[in-house]
């Protein structure tokens, strides 16, 4: 059986395993987490894909694993904490519909350095996917969810 192109594959899927571990998680941090740590494993056994179902279906098993294992290490980590979801945290994207939110996060914004202003601007503003964001800092779509999930971590942290 010919190597597919994994980038292809990772283009293709993303989206859906992403949607897919949030239906799940209720939280989108985790669910960038868990999806990416996926196509991580995924991409490392690739050769264990037999064919016998649709690639789909497969990552969305590796998925699904790997977000019962976190949860299961979340619960054992935090017993205390109730780790039931939807997750109560502020949603950024979510909040950005309140016209007095968007405000105060265009003047967090403003002050938030290089390049997490311009990598949270793109994505969010510009709906552009993590990989032409990474391209355009001739860096990897990796790189830039990093950089837009510190960027959102930060915004997130001024805003409460």
């Amino acid at each position: 059986m010919q190597t597919p192109d994994f980038e292809k594959i990772y283009a293709e899927y993303f989206s859906d395993v992403y949607k897919y571990i949030l239906s799940l998680s209720q939280n989108e941090t985790i669910a960038e987490e868990i999806t990416q740590e996926t196509f991580f494993k995924a991409m490392r056994h690739m050769e264990k894909f037999n064919g016998n179902c649709k690639l789909y279906v497969w990552l969305c098993q590796i998925a699904k694993n790997t977000y019962f294992s976190y949860y299961k290490m979340e619960k054992r980590l935090s017993p205390e904490i109730d780790t039931e979801y939807p997750d109560p945290s502020f949603d950024i994207e979510k909040s950005y519909l309140d016209r007095e939110t968007a405000k105060r996060l265009h003047f967090l914004l403003h002050d938030l350095g290089e390049p997490y202003k311009e990598v949270f601007t793109l994505r969010v503003f510009g709906d552009l996917p993590f990989s032409q964001i990474g391209e355009l800092f001739g860096k990897t779509d990796s790189w830039a969810r990093l950089i837009y999930y510190r960027a959102k971590k930060q915004l997130q942290e001024e805003m409460i």
